[in-house]
């Protein structure tokens, strides 16, 4: 892992991240796991762009928040990325789960993480943190 300093969100965006991903949670379908998620994505030009869990009977078929927001921002023509808020009903928050780390990866390792609980308490984190090690675009 390397001594860079953890990147992050500006103050500026960061208030504005929180709320959306709580916002975006509440349009969560997932009506299999309960487990609502909510994601905010922060481009480099500073346009946010959100997510929602979305599940099927097909498990397979499922996206998660994160990507959804990542889909959506790139579908618009965004490559670059400062940060993501990733907000679930846990007290005590929780992190994106696999796939959605290769998935976020594949943009750079560079990307600053928010993981938000129900009352909008925001646990800072980074990309590189979450997922050492990452195979990436430079392993091919």
């Amino acid at each position: 892992m390397s001594d860079s300093p953890r990147p992050e969100i500006p103050e500026t965006h960061k208030a504005d991240m929180i709320q959306a991903s709580l916002k975006a949670r509440e349009s969560s379908y997932s009506p299999y796991s309960k487990f609502r998620v909510g994601a905010a994505l922060l481009t480099q030009d500073k346009k946010i762009y959100t997510g929602c869990n979305i599940e099927n009977a097909s498990f397979g078929a499922a996206i998660c928040a994160e990507r959804t927001a990542f889909v959506k921002a790139v579908s618009e023509g965004h490559r670059e990325f400062i940060g993501i808020a990733v907000a679930t009903d846990r007290a005590d928050a929780s992190s994106p789960c696999g796939i959605c780390r290769q998935f976020m990866r594949e943009f750079g390792p560079h990307l600053a993480v928010l993981l938000v609980n129900p009352d909008g308490q925001a646990t800072p984190t980074s990309l590189a943190e979450l997922f050492p090690m990452a195979f990436s675009p430079d392993d091919l």
